[in-house]
């Protein structure tokens, strides 16, 4: 159903919000949609037409919204003042800190179903990219997935972590971010100093001339990647 003359994010902003307090006891579900369809003064058919495929998307909806709220925190601080590991540490606590715990729960339950699994996979991937960008990364080759995946996995870990802590102020979640983020700098530091000696340069050879050819996604081309044949 068209809606004429309405800022459609907006308004699935409202619609998202509204949903929370039905997501509790619903789920990100179909009834949780009609729920906040009344309580934001739409109807099914706008709501729906929001939301085409229900709770998923709501709930992909949700996600997104929260990407976007921790890039604006991002850009309110002052990052140059602080190390590297300490941005990313910040860009992942300022994701979590105002999340709703009950939305990401029933969230990540719904994204793991086989039928949504690469929704889920997608949406954790465009997190990790939303931070990297915020945080000034313009890589163009294989670094730009090794960063992704490397972030993906260590909010993957931090979110599940954060689901079951209660401890005030989630203070043992951030010392396990902490903890998550040290060791993918030990990892990083291994593999600076085996790219530096003279025999792991040698060894690297082969496997580096096939990396170099592969390159980050284009807006133009609108893919995952690619692989440049030649050179």
């Amino acid at each position: 159903m068209a809606m004429a003359g309405v800022n459609v994010d907006k308004t699935l902003e409202m619609l998202v919000y509204a949903a929370l307090p039905h997501v509790a006891f619903e789920g990100w579900s179909q009834a949780a949609l009609t729920q906040a369809a009344a309580d934001s003064g739409l109807t099914l058919a706008q709501a729906q037409a929001l939301v085409p495929r229900g709770g998923v998307d709501l709930a992909l909806a949700y996600h997104r919204l929260g990407d976007q709220q921790m890039v604006a925190a991002l850009a309110e601080q002052d990052l140059q003042a602080m190390r590297f590991r300490d941005r990313v540490t910040l860009a992942v606590r300022l994701r979590l800190q105002d999340t709703d715990a009950e939305a990401v729960r029933r969230g990540t339950a719904l994204l793991s179903l086989p039928l949504y699994a690469a929704e889920g996979a997608r949406a954790l991937w465009g997190t990790a990219d939303a931070i990297w960008v915020a945080l000034g990364d313009r890589s163009t080759d294989v670094n730009w997935y090794s960063k992704r995946a490397t972030l993906s996995a260590v909010y993957a870990a931090t979110v599940l972590y954060w689901l079951g802590d209660d401890s005030p102020d989630h203070a043992a979640t951030w010392e396990f971010l902490d903890r998550r983020i040290a060791n993918v700098m030990a990892f990083e530091k291994a593999k600076a100093a085996f790219n530096a000696n003279p025999l792991g340069k040698a060894l690297m050879t082969g496997p580096l001339a096939f990396f170099d050819r592969i390159r980050a996604p284009s807006a133009a081309q609108d893919l995952p990647g690619y692989y440049r044949k030649g050179l």
